[in-house]
């Protein structure tokens, strides 16, 4: 007998949408202004992680900011955030990943909940702008998270909001560290890109296009009956 959850978590960037790109270039902006050299690669390791460490990740490239304040650093990263929201301005259905629309609509004719746990403070902006934002019976508000992905919080919070076990969530990610995070809640981690990347998830699909509802169902629930059966 099929095992449904009672819980899908999704993370935002990567997954409901790519805002990786506006985050880079954002990112990249403010950089530029710092005279620091800032490059795709080095902005893939800032997938998932948080506004702050973020900024202070790329302050690390120049040993001469090594002495910024607190209160500069959140001048620094409000200021790329404002560059940030000019650029999700332009955002509307159409950045909506493939095949997203459908498993949000699966989800729901299975009445199943579904909660967003994105780093993203600008997370419900994003959504309005993508035409989603009721689609989502939850939304974790990052700045009330004390601890960022690795840590499971995000994703604790989301299943303590719904009063749920952790073993009947599903997370779904595109970034190490949020796997990792799901990992550590003890919910089922499904990833989405390259599997060489993503090994640490139960489950994964290389795109978006490729996030089929029944078949996360039914690895999750071979999932929890393995988990079951070791007990």
């Amino acid at each position: 007998m099929m095992d449904y959850p009672k819980l899908f978590i999704f993370d935002l960037d990567g997954v409901i949408t790519d805002t990786s790109e506006l985050h880079f270039l954002a990112w990249k902006k403010l950089a530029y202004e710092l005279e620091i050299t800032f490059d795709r690669d080095f902005n893939e390791k800032l997938k998932g992680i948080g506004r702050i460490e973020s900024l202070e990740r790329i302050l690390e490239l120049d040993p001469a900011k090594k002495g910024i304040s607190e209160e500069e650093k959140i001048k620094l990263s409000n200021r790329k955030n404002d560059y940030y929201l000019e650029l999700i301005e332009s955002l509307e259905k159409k950045d909506i990943l493939p095949g997203i629309e459908t498993l949000l609509q699966e989800i729901k004719a299975h009445q199943i909940n579904i909660a967003l746990g994105s780093a993203s403070k600008n997370a419900p902006i994003v959504l309005e702008k993508l035409g989603l934002k009721d689609s989502f019976d939850y939304i974790v508000d990052a700045a009330k998270v004390k601890r960022g992905k690795p840590d499971p919080e995000t994703f604790i919070t989301a299943a303590q909001y719904f009063n749920v076990p952790y073993d009947e969530c599903i997370g779904i990610e595109d970034a190490v560290a949020g796997v990792e995070a799901i990992n550590g809640a003890n919910m089922f981690s499904v990833g989405v890109g390259e599997k060489r990347y993503l090994n640490a998830a139960d489950y994964v699909v290389e795109d978006t296009s490729k996030l089929d509802f029944k078949e996360i169902v039914t690895n999750f629930s071979d999932w929890k009956a393995k988990k079951e059966a070791s007990v």
